[in-house]
């Protein structure tokens, strides 16, 4: 029995979609551009500067095996992006007091209010932007980064093992 095609898109929402191609590839490039510029104010390199970010939302110090959950990237990699947090100032290691055989990692508290001064400064655009969205697109905008997140953790992954995922 052939199959039914499915419904064509619309002219519209083709030629939006083709827009949100091009405008996401800019956000994106923009973003990374923005984390660079962030990083060479801090004198970080930009995954440092975004380990520190995640580090930031982290309730307690974690090892480093949590920080190359976090980031990413390897536990090897991750010992390194410590090594340089350390040597920068931003992050302390300590025997773990439950489990002496765990190394935890703690922000340096001085230099993440530094970090935290920084961001705080770049802040007050954000936040005139977001005041220009109502209640239901802050909620649109919410829905969409946790998606990103999640599918980026994928991509990731996948591009890690050498391979490019699709979801589902």
């Amino acid at each position: 029995m052939p199959q039914k095609s499915p419904c064509p898109t619309p002219p519209g929402r083709t030629a939006m979609l083709a827009e949100l191609s091009v405008v996401s590839r800019r956000y994106m490039a923009a973003y990374a551009l923005f984390n660079q510029a962030v990083a060479d104010r801090l004198r970080l390199h930009p995954t440092d500067l975004q380990c520190l970010n995640l580090l930031s939302l982290e309730a307690a110090p974690v090892t480093t095996g949590r920080i190359a959950e976090l980031t990413g990237l390897t536990t090897g990699s991750a010992t390194r992006l410590v090594d340089r947090l350390e040597r920068a100032g931003y992050v302390t290691r300590a025997r773990d007091t439950v489990d002496r055989r765990r190394v935890l990692v703690a922000t340096v508290p001085e230099r993440m209010a530094e970090f935290g001064a920084v961001w705080e400064q770049l802040n007050g655009g954000w936040a005139a932007m977001f005041d220009t969205y109502d209640d239901a697109e802050v909620a649109l905008l919410i829905a969409h980064m946790r998606r990103t997140v999640e599918l980026s953790a994928v991509q990731v992954a996948g591009l890690r093992e050498g391979e490019v995922r699709r979801p589902g």
